[in-house]
């Protein structure tokens, strides 16, 4: 990180989690620092701006507290965010700067856009960065990403299929919970005076597994030592995004034993196809105490085009996930293989690198159950040796991206320049992009 800068911490959380009540207590702990407060909200009027600053000794006036509303800091504003960032940097030093985002903000392109600023691809320069010539993150670094997390709503969360709205982006409240929990350097688990002892120890065991790499710290009414999330210097980009419990499986499959609460996890893999109407039937009843799977599939019928399976809570999407190394034209295929040797080891004669693999995450979850029922969904061999567009093929068609559209994207799980000598054969040669759809695959 740059020297002297201001270190940025960004604090996430779902709606009603805390975020507001961490923060207002944040800054009463805060007395020795100078901690300026930008603040994002959904709404015209920004509520939490509002409550901040009558839970503070913090105001508008002073410059140490900047509302953003009417959008969020994730997608539509993100300029602004920029802008804020510039101007609080600008108009003095302060010891630290807290971002507060929006209940459906997903901490990922909030960090990119605090680490690239209008250095990404899609975002142009505002007016304040064109009139200044100031670069906004010049004097300041991202330095922590916290999420909050309710551990008396959290399981409840996870099952729930309530869908929440984001400026007409329709958010799923588990889908956007696990994006929180994974991309994060302090976990916050707050309200833990409103369950017992093993709930507690329950959601714990599941943040651990759905983010091995964060630190969690048991709160209650938001109340937290500011060390432990401001100025802490553990912000890493490249190890936010790789470490994922689901990204470690892939890296290092294994089938974790039995833990105390029930909170396990297997690789499922296979160098044969899912048969597409009977792994369609699968996903419209799968397995409840699967809280968390992803990874990416071969369809039979589809051997151009990986698909990617992502399962959050109630949460079902599947997603292109790029081309089969195997598809490529012998050119490119050749490129690719000396680029990642490691693929090598796993190529098969007639069908190269398609296969299947996929990380699942439970509670109480039978792991002979759903890898039989998963195993059930493959092609046998009689199926092997059949017309495979003869078969019903209940998913969505997805529109592939233009080569120009692909320059510069990272393989998911993987930052750009990374090499690839530890990462999966998924991570390595798939681009998955925006395209995602929510499964509803019934007949």
């Amino acid at each position: 990180m740059p020297e002297n800068t201001i270190p940025v911490t960004v604090l996430s959380g779902t709606l009603g989690a805390g975020k507001t009540t961490t923060l207002n207590n944040l800054l009463r702990e805060s007395e020795e620092r100078d901690v300026a407060v930008l603040v994002n909200d959904m709404g015209e009027v920004n509520v939490d701006a509002e409550h901040v600053a009558e839970s503070s000794d913090i105001t508008e006036e002073e410059e140490e507290l900047v509302e953003l509303s009417n959008g969020c800091i994730c997608c539509e504003l993100r300029g602004d965010l920029l802008d804020a960032i510039g101007s609080l940097t600008q108009a003095r030093e302060f010891d630290s700067i807290v971002v507060e985002s929006t209940g459906v903000a997903e901490p990922l392109p909030v960090a990119q856009t605090l680490t690239l600023g209008f250095d990404q691809s899609d975002l142009d320069p505002t007016e304040f960065y064109e009139e200044t010539g100031i670069e906004p993150l010049e004097n300041c670094h991202l330095d922590t990403t916290v999420t909050v997390v309710d551990a008396h709503q959290f399981h409840e969360a996870m099952r729930s299929d309530e869908v929440l709205d984001d400026d007409g982006t329709k958010k799923h409240l588990g889908d956007l919970l696990v994006d929180q929990v994974e991309f994060c350097d302090v976990l916050l688990l707050n309200k833990c005076d409103l369950v017992d002892e093993e709930t507690l120890e329950s959601v714990e065991e599941t943040l651990e597994t759905l983010q091995p790499r964060a630190e969690i710290v048991r709160t209650t009414h938001g109340a937290v030592d500011p060390d432990e999330i401001l100025e802490t210097g553990r912000f890493d980009f490249e190890d936010a995004q790789q470490s994922a419990g689901w990204v470690q499986e892939l890296r290092e499959p294994h089938e974790s034993a039995e833990e105390e609460h029930g909170v396990t996890s297997f690789v499922f893999e296979s160098r044969r196809p899912f048969h597409p109407e009977r792994f369609a039937d699968l996903l419209d009843e799968f397995p409840e105490n699967v809280v968390r799977s992803k990874g990416h599939f071969w369809l039979a019928g589809r051997e151009d085009e990986a698909v990617t399976l992502n399962v959050a809570g109630q949460s079902i999407r599947v997603a292109p996930g790029g081309q089969w190394i195997a598809a490529l034209p012998p050119e490119e295929r050749e490129e690719q293989l000396a680029e990642y040797p490691q693929l090598e080891d796993a190529w098969d004669d007639e069908w190269g690198d398609r296969g299947i693999q996929l990380v699942c995450i439970g509670t109480e979850m039978d792991h002979e159950t759903v890898r039989d029922r998963l195993e059930a969904c493959v092609l046998d061999d009689e199926e092997m040796r059949e017309d495979w567009a003869t078969y019903d093929d209940r998913f969505p068609s997805f529109e592939v991206p233009d080569e120009d559209e692909l320059d510069g994207e990272a393989p998911e799980g993987a930052s750009e320049g990374d090499e690839g000598t530890e990462t999966s054969a998924e991570t390595d040669h798939t681009h998955e992009h925006e395209t995602a759809t929510e499964v509803g695959l019934a007949k």
